[in-house]
């Protein structure tokens, strides 16, 4: 994101500007649904094998957008977006993954808990049981798509500011001592605004 608020403003500012006609614009996006990643093809792929569907804790939701909306965002984006800005699709209320999975097993005419069994694994490192599309510090505001809004971001760095910062997350990422780990976290609440490490 960081890196396509910079271009916008690198190409405003230069005497040679990559295309003066070039708006460079960001979209958010909650989970997609059916893309890669997602969690409905591994859904989908442990109902072939019969079972049991890995959900890590019975309490966690998501966000959910299908395909279709997600290009619309992008499309409306594009359309909208004068450069700079970040927009941000309503999502509506979040979904709890166990009932995502149960869904899924009736609409294959099977029972839950019965025909197909669903495991709860465990939350893995850093792993939210609820996630923010906009953390409240950073908030929205209105676009002209009743459900498409734009992000407030103060935030803007340059090119040069972001090189600096690449450099200084790989020299960690090499780093093999106990410490880089903290040395990390750091890094990312020193550059990213609102950032709270997970436990």
């Amino acid at each position: 994101m960081f890196n396509v608020q910079c271009l916008n403003e690198t190409n405003r500012s230069t005497a040679q500007p990559l295309n003066r006609s070039t708006r460079f614009i960001s979209v958010r996006f909650g989970n997609v649904l059916g893309s890669r990643g997602s969690v409905l093809p591994l859904f989908l792929e442990q109902l072939k094998s019969g079972g049991p569907l890995t959900v890590t804790h019975k309490d966690m939701k998501r966000y959910f957008m299908t395909i279709p909306e997600a290009v619309s965002l992008v499309l409306q984006a594009s359309m909208m977006g004068e450069g700079n800005e970040v927009f941000v699709l309503d999502m509506g209320e979040p979904v709890e993954i166990v009932q995502l999975a149960e869904e899924l097993i009736r609409l294959h005419g099977l029972q839950p808990y019965k025909d197909i069994d669903i495991e709860f694994i465990g939350l893995r490192p850093g792993e939210k049981l609820f996630e923010e599309i906009l953390t409240a510090e950073e908030g929205t505001y209105v676009s002209r798509h009743e459900k498409v809004f734009v992000a407030k971001n103060s935030e803007h760095y340059t090119i040069d500011e972001i090189e600096t910062m690449l450099i200084e997350f790989q020299g960690l990422l090499n780093d093999p001592s106990k410490e880089s780990e903290e040395k990390i976290r750091a890094l990312l609440k020193k550059y990213v605004k609102h950032y709270e490490p997970g436990t």
